[in-house]
Formats: C-alpha cells, structure tokens, sequence
C-alpha cells in the first residue's frame, strides 16, 4: 500500500471516530437535557409491556405469537418479549404454544406451495435442508431447533413441502425449543430481579448465571462444529 493511500484510509478512520464521538455526545446530552431518559426507562418500559401483556391475556398473546412467528419474527425475540410480557413461567408456556401452533401453520402454508415453489422463493439453501429433513426426519427437525441455522418459519415450509409429518415436526420443535426457551426465561427473570431489586446477592446470582451460560455456548459452538457437516 502507498504511503498517500495508507495516508487517506488514516483520515477516513479518524473522520468515522470523530463522527462516532460526535453521535455519542449528541446521545448523552439527549439522554441527560430531554425526556428521552424518561421514555426509555427500564422499569416503565417494562410495566408497560407487562401491562400490555396483562390486557390482553395468554389467548390473545399466543395468538398474536403464532401469528408473528409464521410469517418470519424472530422466534427468539418474540419469546423474550413474551416472558418479560408474562413472567418467566407463564411466558415460556405461552411462548411454546404460540411457536407449536405457529409451527404448524407454516408447515401448511410449505405443504401448500410445494417443494419447487419454495425452492424459488427461498433460493438453494432450501435444497440442503429439504434433504437433510427428508433423510433424517425427526431427528433433523430436532437439530435445526437447537442449532437455529435457518429461520424457525422456514425450517417449518421445507418441512410440510418435503412432506414431514405434521406430529414428527411438532414433537421435534417440541423437544428442541423448549430448552432454548427454559434458559431465556431463568436469565431474564435473573436480569430484571437484578435491574429492579439491585444488590449482592443478585447482582452475584446474575454473575453466575452468566458463568454457566458462557460454558454452555462454549459446549454447544463445539458441538455445533461437528453436526454442521451432516446438516
């Protein structure tokens, strides 16, 4: 690289920081001299979903999880938003119905549109999962839950266009969601316990927490390097 390259690479990296810093003043002085600290309080955002949560029951809130989750939301953040919406117990039930039947309406809509037609729409990486489904059944239903390598919604079309049994994606999404699901609702229900009533003991629950979750991720990424090549 010549040195007046190197030269105007320097500068344009120094104008990002600078604009970076700029943007980061410009926040806290909103944060600090307008309401926006007050709109985006935790603890009223918070009642506030949980208020919500509240008004409209687990029915309509399952409803509106299926829903959500059959035309693409991510699975993982509508089941955040609906513990924190429903508390930790609750909210993982509703999450688990809600991603069944939302499962079960995607699986309908692949069998419906039919293998070519959703290859077309979701391009080549559709062709490895169908086959992948198609040898493996069951099983690959499971590992594609625990190992998110493709979207929830469209895991479930290449399962009803390659012709899975509706019971066999259910039980596997069954099986493969619901330890995903027991974890986020024990560290966000950590979290807000942490947020809300700081001290020691929380703050030092939260921290192991973390400690484990860590490990697992570390175990589950070595794990994840050696089903890839069979997925």
């Amino acid at each position: 690289m010549s040195p007046s390259m190197h030269k105007r690479r320097l500068q344009r990296r120094l104008i990002l920081l600078g604009l970076c810093l700029l943007a980061l003043l410009g926040l806290a002085l909103a944060w600090s001299s307008t309401p926006l600290r007050e709109a985006l309080d935790p603890a009223k955002l918070l009642a506030q979903l949980q208020a919500r949560g509240q008004a409209m029951g687990p029915l309509l809130t399952i409803a509106f999880f299926s829903l959500a989750v059959s035309l693409a939301v991510p699975l993982s953040l509508l089941t955040l938003l609906m513990i924190a919406a429903l508390g930790p117990l609750q909210g993982a039930l509703a999450s688990v119905a809600g991603a069944l039947i939302g499962a079960a309406l995607s699986h309908g809509a692949g069998s419906l549109l039919g293998h070519e037609a959703l290859c077309r729409l979701a391009g080549p990486r559709v062709q490895q999962l169908s086959q992948s489904l198609g040898e493996r059944g069951l099983l690959a239903v499971i590992t594609l839950r625990l190992l998110p390598v493709a979207p929830f919604a469209v895991v479930n079309m290449v399962a009803g266009a390659t012709h899975i049994r509706l019971i066999d994606m259910l039980l596997g999404t069954l099986i493969g969601i619901l330890p995903s699901t027991l974890v986020m609702a024990f560290f966000l229900d950590t979290i807000l316990q942490a947020v809300q009533h700081p001290g020691p003991l929380t703050w030092a629950v939260l921290a192991g927490a973390l400690l484990l979750l860590g490990v697992a991720m570390a175990l589950v990424r070595r794990w994840m390097r050696r089903q890839g090549r069979e997925l």
